[in-house]
C-alpha cells in the first residue's frame, strides 16, 4: 500500500493528494469524485501524511498502513457512521493490540472513513516505494519539463557597437531656442 503523498488537512473532511507547492501554500487535490484542487496556506494549515500516522499500541505504536491491511483482510467493515460499540468491537478484532484508553471512538471513525475513501483507489493496491527510491510523480514531472535555453556565459563579449541600432538624436534644446 502506497500512502506517500496522501494527507489529511486540519479543518477539512476527507483526504487529499499532495500535488505540489507554490509560494502561497500546498496545492492539494481531493480524493473524492469531484477532484477539487485547493491551496492550503503554509502558515496556518496543518497537514498530516497518512504514511507517518500511527495508532497507539499496548507495547509500541502501530503504523496506519498495517491497520489498513488488517481492515482489508477482515472483509466485513462497518460504516463509519455506525454506533460506537460496533466500531469499538470491530477495531478490537482487527487491531487487538491497540491501546483502548488512548484510541478514541472518533479516531476509529476517522480511520474507517479513510479506509472507505482509499479502498477503491489504485494506491491501495500498489507497493510503497523504498526509502531511497524517488517518487514516480517527481520523475514524471521532470520528464515533462522543457529543457531551459542556455544562458550566455558571464564572460561572453558584449556585441560590438556597430551591430547595435543607431540611437535617435534628441533635437530639443534646454531653453527652447
Amino acid at each position: 500500500m502506497n500512502l506517500r503523498g496522501i494527507v489529511a488537512v486540519s479543518g477539512r473532511p476527507g483526504l487529499f493528494k499532495l500535488v505540489g507547492q507554490n509560494k502561497g501554500g500546498y496545492v492539494l487535490e481531493s480524493l473524492d469524485a469531484q477532484k477539487v484542487k485547493i491551496v492550503a496556506n503554509i502558515t496556518t494549515t496543518k497537514l498530516a501524511s497518512l504514511e507517518d500516522i500511527t495508532v497507539y499500541g499496548q507495547e509500541e505504536d502501530l503504523k496506519l498502513v498495517d491497520v489498513f491491511k488488517n481492515i482489508s483482510a477482515a472483509g466485513q467493515v462497518p460504516e463509519a457512521k455506525a454506533d460506537a460499540a460496533t466500531l469499538r468491537k470491530f477495531f478490537k478484532e482487527v487491531v487487538p493490540d491497540h491501546d483502548e484508553e488512548k484510541v478514541y471512538t472518533s479516531d476509529v471513525k476517522k480511520i474507517v472513513s479513510w479506509y472507505y475513501i482509499l479502498k477503491d483507489l489504485p494506491i491501495f493496491k500498489e507497493e510503497a516505494p523504498a526509502e531511497g527510491e524517488p517518487e514516480t510523480a517527481k520523475v514524471e514531472e521532470k520528464a515533462e519539463k522543457k529543457p531551459k535555453t542556455p544562458k550566455p556565459a558571464a564572460n561572453a563579449k558584449a556585441p560590438a557597437k556597430t551591430a547595435q541600432p543607431a540611437k535617435k538624436a534628441n533635437m530639443t534644446s534646454k531653453k527652447g531656442v
